[in-house]
């Protein structure tokens, strides 16, 4: 290619890239034209809406009849301008809650091996005031109020109580705040043990528990000498419940006042070791009848059977030796007819239990009869001082009307009636004593005396006594 021939091609490219720039010139003016429009456009839209505003407003702030809204919506604005950090403050900050717990235990930090504690209140009433949160929690934590006694010596102390227990995230107040209290030296004395058994009724009847046996007779106790003044026993009690052989244990130990009450004490050791025999002591004695009140309508009882003539009974050998016989009452006033009745038995004061519960006794009704009996012999009784008496007239018998059925009534002689008179109150000299019967136990037959009174003449002086009168002694039966 010739010289000329690359000149001219150059020039054409040159040409080429010319049109190229100008069209590329013609495009951006077209574009930045259509946004200018596009700019236009907005813009007279977002003034319109802003003079359509400004024309809602303007209508709207100097209308009166908006007047009283438009100044409410400036007011508030204004407070909410002012009072922004304590709006704000009242949304951010917890909030606060108080609680009151009565009862609240009392407790005290002392050297309970040297003293003994007086005054202390043991319970107080709290407010728990906090975060709802921390007051929740620690009204459950089961705090205390706490006086610290601790380097205080003998004597009358003022000292405020303390919480403790509820957390450092609430504040405790504490009523009362402060106590008065009193510490006193301890010091030692030592008690004889006596005992007590505890949960009787949780032991089988049948059973009973014998006398301990003690490790050791005396224990050592520790108070203020103002305490141990009051203390009037100490016992071991016993815990017999369901045992029903000999058996051992390790028994509390507790002192007690003179009214029963326990006493707050150190006792060394705490516990005894004892040893109780278990027995099932039983006794048989006769079931006896004990009528009261009179059958109706002219009747009498003729006779009473009954199923069980004896019972087996169980309690302690003290009592059971004390104990003859076991008495059943019977009311026959509203009886009119022959009867079948039941009886419950009720034991005698520290009876344990019986062989049976009740009794079914058969009752006999028959016409009611009497009958005058004569030279029943007047014995005396309660010759304490063993006077010799007399009788003025010598006079040593009595009569006695005997009421009852006719088989019954019969059946009886003088010997059969006890008439006596009681000397226990008798003084030297001529005077008048009540006259007296005995009346049977069995209930079918009532005595009645024919003379209240009998004479004696009492000589001071005494002499043995006679179970027979009519002579110058006085017997003491």
């Amino acid at each position: 290619m010739t010289d000329q021939e690359r000149k001219d091609l150059y020039e054409e490219d040159e040409k080429e890239n010319e049109a190229e720039k100008t069209e590329l010139a013609e495009r951006i003016a077209r574009q930045s034209e259509r946004m200018a429009n596009t700019y236009e456009h907005v813009e007279q839209g977002i003034f319109r809406v802003i003079r359509g505003f400004s024309t809602f407003i303007d209508k709207f702030l100097f209308n009166r009849k908006y007047a009283k809204a438009v100044a409410l919506a400036l007011a508030i604005l204004m407070y909410v301008i002012v009072n922004y950090n304590d709006i704000v403050s009242v949304y951010t900050t917890p909030l606060k809650q108080a609680r009151e717990l009565s009862g609240v235990a009392v407790t005290a930090k002392y050297n309970t091996e040297t003293f003994e504690i007086s005054g202390l209140p043991e319970k107080c009433d709290i407010v728990i005031t906090g975060d709802g949160s921390y007051v929740t929690s620690a009204a459950s934590s089961g705090g205390t109020a706490v006086a610290d006694l601790s380097g205080l010596t003998e004597g009358t102390h003022e000292v405020k109580l303390k919480p403790d227990g509820f957390g450092d995230s609430v504040t405790v107040t504490i009523d009362p705040s402060t106590v008065m209290v009193t510490l006193k030296k301890k010091t030692t004395q030592q008690f004889t043990l006596s005992y007590d058994f505890i949960h009787q009724e949780q032991m089988e009847s049948i059973y009973s528990a014998g006398e301990p046996e003690f490790d050791y007779s005396k224990v050592n106790v520790r108070a203020s000498r103002d305490t141990l003044d009051s203390i009037a026993f100490v016992k071991a009690l016993i815990d017999v419940a369901g045992q029903t052989s000999d058996f051992e244990q390790d028994a509390v130990l507790v002192a007690y006042d003179s009214k029963g009450q326990p006493v707050d004490v150190d006792i060394v050791p705490e516990t005894v070791h004892v040893t109780v025999p278990v027995t099932s002591p039983s006794k048989t004695v006769p079931v006896e009848i004990q009528i009261s009140g009179e059958v109706p309508n002219d009747m009498a009882i003729e006779s009473i059977t009954t199923d069980q003539q004896t019972v087996t009974i169980y309690g302690s050998e003290a009592v059971l030796s004390q104990i003859s016989q076991i008495a059943v009452t019977l009311n026959v006033s509203t009886i009119t007819k022959d009867s079948t009745i039941q009886r419950p038995i009720v034991l005698p004061a520290g009876v344990n239990s019986a062989s049976i519960n009740q009794i079914t006794m058969k009752v006999t009704l028959a016409a009611a009869s009497s009958r005058t009996i004569d030279d029943v012999k007047i014995m005396y009784s309660n010759n304490v001082n063993s006077f010799k008496a007399s009788q003025p007239e010598n006079k040593t018998t009595t009569s006695v009307i005997a009421y009852g059925t006719e088989n019954n009534i019969n059946a009886i002689s003088a010997d059969d009636i006890r008439v006596y008179v009681d000397m226990s109150n008798a003084e030297p000299g001529l005077q008048e004593f009540p006259l007296q019967v005995e009346q049977p136990s069995n209930g079918l037959v009532r005595y009645e005396l024919t003379e209240s009174t009998y004479e004696l003449n009492v000589l001071g002086e005494s002499t043995e006594s006679s179970d027979e009168t009519g002579t110058t002694d006085a017997n003491n039966n």
